[in-house]
């Protein structure tokens, strides 16, 4: 259900990047649902993709919800039955490794929750201030927050990319959440460590301050080629606004040339 004052305008994509032939990043654009999420698969072969695709197969069935706590329910049963199939599936492969990313908007009217496991992220932009909504699970972020390590060390600490939560790596599943209410001019970014890895908190900021969703959203893609690309990227923008300035419709605007490109109000 939707505050009739209130819209939200996005757009994502999704590259394999530079180096890797595979994406095994996924994401999910559901705004009449009022959600939003990448997922950043990981295990070998075709695993990580494996794994993401669930997420994203289960949550597509989340419907419309009749109340926030109504959709945060939807979510959690959904992201419940992924880890389920997830452990399934490693358990049947020998017990290796597979699981994936997840980092989620749900909004509803003007409420919205940010639920994320992994170091795919959530960010808000308000005011022309950039803050990071979620909290990153990771080895090196673990050591940040006990101060063994400064964020110069972190920034080459050879473990940086070993992940302390997952969908999938364990029976059971235990999510992050931020509440918050939006405000028209609010951009909240959603990305895979493809992006963070090679675009800054400013060089976001700059991006989304400056343009609309997809304009911001290929900046973004630009920047993180240039940069080298060395992971697969996923990002999506997702922009509020009143009903006045806000369009209606939903669509999907391309596919091709190794990049999903999704447009949704």
């Amino acid at each position: 259900m939707s505050d009739p004052g209130i819209r939200f305008e996005s757009f994502g994509l999704s590259h394999p990047g530079k180096v890797r032939e595979l994406n095994e990043d996924r994401m999910l654009m559901a705004p009449r649902s009022g959600l939003w999420l990448v997922a950043d698969g990981m295990g070998g072969h075709d695993a990580g993709e494996v794994a993401s695709s669930c997420i994203v197969d289960h949550l597509a069935t989340i419907g419309v919800a009749s109340s926030a706590p109504d959709l945060r329910a939807r979510f959690e049963d959904r992201i419940g039955r992924a880890n389920a199939q997830i452990w399934s599936i490693a358990q049947s492969r020998g017990g290796g490794t597979i699981g994936s990313t997840v980092a989620a908007l749900l909004t509803f009217e003007r409420q919205f929750a940010c639920i994320w496991m992994g170091d795919s992220r959530v960010y808000l932009v308000r005011d022309r201030v950039i803050s990071q909504l979620s909290h990153d699970h990771t080895e090196v972020q673990e050591l940040l927050d006990r101060g063994v390590l400064t964020a110069d060390e972190a920034r080459v600490w050879p473990r940086r990319n070993v992940i302390t939560r997952a969908v999938g790596v364990e029976d059971e599943i235990a999510l992050d959440i931020e509440l918050g209410q939006a405000r028209p001019g609010d951009v909240f970014v959603l990305a895979t460590d493809g992006l963070t890895a090679h675009a800054s908190d400013l060089d976001i900021l700059v991006a989304v301050s400056a343009a609309e969703p997809e304009a911001a959203c290929r900046a973004l893609l630009d920047k993180v080629l240039e940069r080298g690309g060395t992971d697969n990227v996923t990002v999506i923008v997702v922009k509020c606004q009143t009903a006045a300035m806000a369009g209606e419709g939903d669509r999907t605007l391309a596919r091709g040339s190794g990049v999903d490109w999704h447009h949704a109000r």
